[in-house]
């Protein structure tokens, strides 16, 4: 499975998405994408903090939220984000709060995250990540 960060979802629904990121989001079975609810709340945060707000939540309700799963970050993910933040505090590493809970979420479903900000998600152990956005 393929999770798509909130960089490559809000990439996609730009004006002028790349035609490499559609093939690639193409060549994917849509039973194997998905994205979180942590993505969901960064999205309609800057849908909020957009000219047409109106507009853009529509977009997502309508043409985003229906055609893709949803990973929580239930029991399970929170879990896992307990263990990898204790992990990491422990050697030192500082990541943003929601790109460690992407990552409980992508870890605990064995999924690869989509980003084109690989940077704090490369310091996470056994996190499997593909820049999607080069």
């Amino acid at each position: 499975m393929i999770v798509f960060d909130t960089d490559v979802v809000s990439c996609i629904m730009g004006p002028a998405p790349p035609l490499g990121l559609i093939r690639r989001v193409a060549d994917i079975d849509p039973d194997d994408q998905a994205t979180t609810t942590i993505t969901v709340g960064e999205l309609v945060r800057g849908a909020l903090r957009a000219r047409s707000p109106s507009q853009l939540l529509a977009v997502l309700r309508t043409r985003v939220w229906p055609n893709i799963r949803l990973l929580s970050f239930d029991r399970g993910a929170a879990e896992t984000y307990g263990r990898l933040a204790a992990e990491l505090e422990r050697r030192g590493v500082v990541i943003p709060d929601a790109e460690l809970r992407i990552a409980a979420i992508c870890l605990h479903h064995g999924a690869v995250l989509a980003t084109g900000e690989t940077g704090p998600y490369s310091r996470i152990p056994d996190l499997q990540v593909e820049n999607w956005m080069n």
